[in-house]
Order: C-alpha cells, then structure tokens, then sequence
C-alpha cells in the first residue's frame, strides 16, 4: 500500500473495532459443516454504535490529506485485487457500482494499490481495516459469501473504505445495513443517503466529517 494504516486504521464487519498490525494469508476453504461466527458477525453487535464513532472520530484526523491533493477534481482510489483471485468478478462489479453511483471519488485496479483485497477463512467473516480514506485492505471470507450475496459482501466492505460505517439495524435497501436483513437480502448498491453521504465525505473532507460525527452520537 502507498499510504501507512498506522493507528487510524479500524476494522468493520466483526462487531467490533481494532487496529491490524498483519496482513492475512490466504487458505483453503472451510469444511462445508463448519459454520464460524462470521455468518453472525455480518449482523451486526452491540458494540456498533461505538464502533460508529469511533470510526469518525479517527478519519477525522486525515480526512484532509487526500483531499488537499485531489483539489476540486475526483479522487481516484487505486485497487489491487490480484490476492482474492477467487471474488475477481464480485470485486469488478462492486468498483462498477460504486463508480456509477458517486462522482468524488472513482475506484480504478492496479498494482501501485492505496488499498487490496485478500480471501481465505477467518471466524470473524469478512471486514475491511481501513481509515475511511481510500487506505488499508479488504478480507473476503469464503464461507460467509457462501452464504449472504458475495457482491453485496464486497461492495459492502468497499463501503467502508470510503469512508462509511456499519448500520445493521438498516433495510436491505441500505448497503451497509450489511448481513443485517438477512442471506436473502442481495441488494448491493448504495441507498441516495449512503451515494450522498461519500460525495460529501470526499467533495468537502474534514468538516463533512465533523457534522457526521455529530451525528451518529
């Protein structure tokens, strides 16, 4: 990655929120009878609130950085997907969707990354360590996306790349309600409120944030 995690990085979609300090390996997929704590995790906890505030209140400390270099132009967030070979197809899309639905900010693959995907077997399901600002790395799970839409998983968790929390509590109609609706749920594109909260969070960078942490208190 270009830029260092460092201690703003959290981590969304276990429940809870930590800084990383190792990347993950990838492995081979689970026994098809084991079904680990990811597949509750998705659904959200009782820490999410925390967890929302906390996320803020860390970009809040470099929400500015990138955008000072992008100016009033689009952000490009650059993408290496080359370590989740198996989700290719799922990663594509989820950078199609979230490109058709907002303007400050556009996704694009390649090799001199600001933030990657993985793949393999965790129990804590699939999460993104990011700090909201294009930075950190994507886990994709591979019993969870046996189980909830594998591209609502992953444009779920680009979600939080850019700069958006956990709301579990939400209907499928909301992206990052995430597993909360249910494996039935196959929604994987952002709400107008989720396309509109990225726009400003990547269009205006500190003070969007600040009103957005004020918010979720």
């Amino acid at each position: 990655m270009k830029s260092s995690r460092l201690a703003l990085s959290l981590t969304f979609g276990l429940g809870m929120a930590m800084s990383i300090t190792a990347v993950p390996a990838a492995a081979a997929p689970a026994p098809a009878d084991r079904l680990p704590a990811s597949i509750a995790a998705y659904a959200g906890s009782a820490e999410d609130k925390a967890n929302t505030r906390a996320f803020f209140e860390a970009v809040m400390e470099s929400a500015l950085a990138k955008q000072k270099t992008a100016g009033a132009q689009a952000v490009t967030v650059v993408y290496d997907a080359s370590r989740a070979p198996s989700f290719a197809t799922e990663i594509a899309r989820s950078a199609q969707i979230w490109n058709s639905s907002v303007s400050n900010v556009r996704l694009v693959s390649g090799s001199n990354a600001d933030f990657r995907y993985y793949e393999g077997n965790d129990s804590r399901g699939s999460y993104a360590s990011t700090d909201g600002r294009g930075n950190g790395y994507i886990f994709l799970d591979y019993r969870q996306n046996q189980i909830y839409n594998s591209t609502r998983v992953t444009s779920h968790e680009t979600g939080h790349v850019l700069g958006l929390p956990d709301h579990y509590s939400g209907p499928c109609s909301e992206l990052m309600s995430g597993g909360g609706p249910g494996p039935s749920c196959t929604n994987a594109y952002p709400n107008a409120s989720e396309r509109s909260r990225v726009d400003r969070i990547w269009a205006y960078g500190l003070s969007a944030f600040q009103k957005e942490a004020v918010a979720t208190r």
